[in-house]
């Protein structure tokens, strides 16, 4: 994909390292800026009725009556997140979706968990650009207690992530992770 032929947030989504100094940045600053704002009524909603609409607004997409997401919530973007059908998101979750976070039908995440799309890159030179890689929460998953899922990772179908478990590498299905980094603790059968 070339600059010359696809915005900011089209790149965003291939992944890659995104300086703050691009010149097509601003509109990122201007999204991020927007959803601020915009949390701030989801974050006082009465019920989650109200929930789901406001954050409809913030993702850009309706979100299914069977998805239940519990406030507080938050995100610093939005755009980039992706909900299917039969999800359950608990308190205080927050989802840094730059780089694109999709979560499949019927996956259930606990209170304070962390999704995010970006990092930083090691060298000191460019640790103040982002480091996009999407991550795919697959169907039936359960994410357990502040747990944090880590750019690129893919959580397979069926799988659960322990609390408190810090995923850097893809889980596959019917898997039980924890700990800290995430390895195998059994499978499911």
């Amino acid at each position: 994909m070339s600059e010359e032929t696809t915005d900011i947030f089209e790149r965003m989504l291939a992944g890659g390292v995104f300086r703050f100094d691009d010149p097509a940045w601003q509109p990122v600053e201007e999204a991020v800026h927007s959803t601020i704002k915009r949390l701030a009524a989801l974050n006082t909603s009465a019920d989650t009725d109200q929930v789901r609409e406001r954050l409809s607004e913030i993702i850009g997409s309706p979100i299914d009556k069977s998805t239940t997401v519990f406030a507080p919530f938050y995100t610093n973007f939005g755009k980039h997140i992706k909900l299917g059908k039969g999800i359950f998101i608990n308190h205080a979750c927050s989802f840094l979706d730059l780089g694109g976070i999709t979560i499949e039908d019927n996956v259930q995440i606990g209170p304070r968990v962390n999704i995010t799309s970006e990092n930083h890159p090691l060298d000191p030179s460019n640790r103040k650009a982002l480091d996009l890689k999407p991550v795919v929460i697959k169907r039936n998953a359960w994410i357990g207690a502040g747990a944090t899922i880590l750019p690129g990772v893919t959580v397979g179908e069926n799988a659960v992530v322990a609390a408190g478990a810090v995923v850097n590498k893809d889980v596959s299905d019917n898997t039980v992770v924890g700990g800290v980094p995430a390895k195998l603790i059994k499978e499911i059968t």
